[in-house]
């Protein structure tokens, strides 16, 4: 049983780490923060740590670029499209999702690769 469980969270590590290869390198920008978002989001929700549509999420634009595999003023230009399409919002390490759906469909997101309960996240 212990092995079986071993082999299970393998097989989860290795799904999520081809969805994050073919996030960073197939992806327009947009789309990878997206999804990134997407990811972060729904994993909160099914930990229980989401509330009302946000999520902490206390990282720097640096990080985030280097996260999704982009420059800086990259990222700004992303972010700043994304907040004005009315999706997202990520102010001082919170992340506000202002719509679930037009967020998953710019991120091309289906959370099956993480293996999580069904959650449906509301935002």
């Amino acid at each position: 049983m212990v092995g079986f469980a071993i082999w299970r969270e393998t097989l989860i590590d290795a799904a999520i780490f081809r969805e994050a290869i073919t996030n960073n390198s197939a992806r327009p920008l947009q789309t990878r923060l997206a999804h990134f978002f997407c990811e972060q989001f729904y994993r909160s929700r099914a930990a229980g740590l989401a509330t009302a549509g946000a999520c902490n999420l206390p990282l720097t634009q640096m990080e985030l670029g280097e996260t999704v595999g982009a420059a800086l003023p990259s990222i700004s230009r992303a972010l700043q499209s994304l907040r004005e399409t009315g999706v997202v919002d990520l102010r001082s390490g919170r992340l506000h999702i202002r719509n679930w759906d037009r967020l998953v469909e710019l991120g091309e997101f289906n959370p099956t690769y993480l293996h999580l309960r069904k959650v449906r996240p509301r935002a």
